[in-house]
């Protein structure tokens, strides 16, 4: 075995203090409000809040969970999410796969028409209109189909397919499989590592939107809990009520910030350590001899 040199060795060691520090600048934002989402208001409005929290405190977190309608708008926010991220794949997987075949006919069109929505788009009120006039208010679909599909990520499936050998798909074609059979059977188990990133993508954005559901929801039993926790803050700025958040929350109003970012981020970074194996994966490694 051949001994590192010297110079490798330097840089091993200065490559891991810079990725230790990158890893403490990356964790202690995340670590400060997980304290300062338990801790008093008199020590958070002092800054003695760092990395434990001062002034155990648990009544924002009571108040939040004791409420009926936090738990309804949490369902309806997981609800919202699983529909949309499941109609936008299909959409996104179903356009990209096209798009990846260079020999189909008015492929530049559809492809200028995909990148012309990243630069123009209708406007907040003929939107409105839309999706008022085809009767989608207070539905998921008014969340979920406008939304649908995000064109940078359509282009990024695009190029992982148009990277695939095409020697895969004409031995699916000479062994009888149709065009559905080949991306069903061929092109997405091939596809785990993109297809796991688009999901993870989707669903965060769809988990964290709160605008389309404020805009097209007019009743609060049908809100995502991204809408509820805002009205909580806004409740807590101006000394008023939000939902059912009382009057307690003049006393707590320092950490309803970061306890509504404590109960938004958690589901995401349960999901998150499942998805991120796919990354990294050689989803081709080995998959054309040669």
């Amino acid at each position: 075995m051949v001994k590192p040199s010297r110079s490798y060795r330097v840089f091993q060691g200065v490559n891991g203090v810079i990725l230790t520090l990158v890893v403490i600048v990356t964790l202690y934002p995340f670590a400060n409000i997980i304290a300062r989402s338990f801790s008093s208001e008199r020590q958070i409005r002092a800054g003695e809040v760092t990395l434990w929290p001062e002034g155990f405190n648990l009544t924002t977190y009571r108040i939040v969970f004791q409420d009926s309608m936090f738990w309804r708008n949490y369902g309806n926010t997981v609800l919202y999410t699983v529909v949309a991220t499941a109609v936008a794949m299909v959409l996104t997987t179903c356009y990209a796969y096209v798009l990846s075949k260079k020999h189909l006919k008015g492929r530049g069109v559809l492809v200028g028409v995909a990148v012309f929505t990243m630069f123009f788009t209708g406007g907040l009120i003929p939107n409105y209109v839309l999706v008022t006039s085809l009767g989608l208010k207070n539905s998921v679909w008014a969340i979920a189909l406008p939304n649908a599909i995000s064109v940078f990520n359509l282009l990024v499936m695009k190029a992982f397919f148009e990277s695939l050998p095409t020697e895969l798909e004409e031995a699916a074609q000479i062994d009888g499989l149709s065009t559905y059979g080949i991306l069903l059977r061929i092109v997405l188990p091939l596809s785990k590592a993109v297809v796991a990133t688009m999901v993870l993508f989707y669903s965060v954005s769809f988990w964290n939107s709160w605008f389309s559901a404020f805009l097209y929801m007019d009743k609060s039993e049908l809100m995502p809990v991204t809408v509820y926790l805002r009205n909580l803050i806004s409740g807590a700025t101006t000394g008023g009520n939000a939902g059912a958040a009382d009057a307690q929350l003049s006393q707590v109003g320092a950490n309803i910030q970061a306890v509504t970012i404590v109960l938004t981020s958690l589901p995401i970074l349960c999901v998150y350590p499942f998805v991120q194996r796919y990354f990294v994966s050689g989803v081709m490694l080995g998959a054309v001899k040669g």
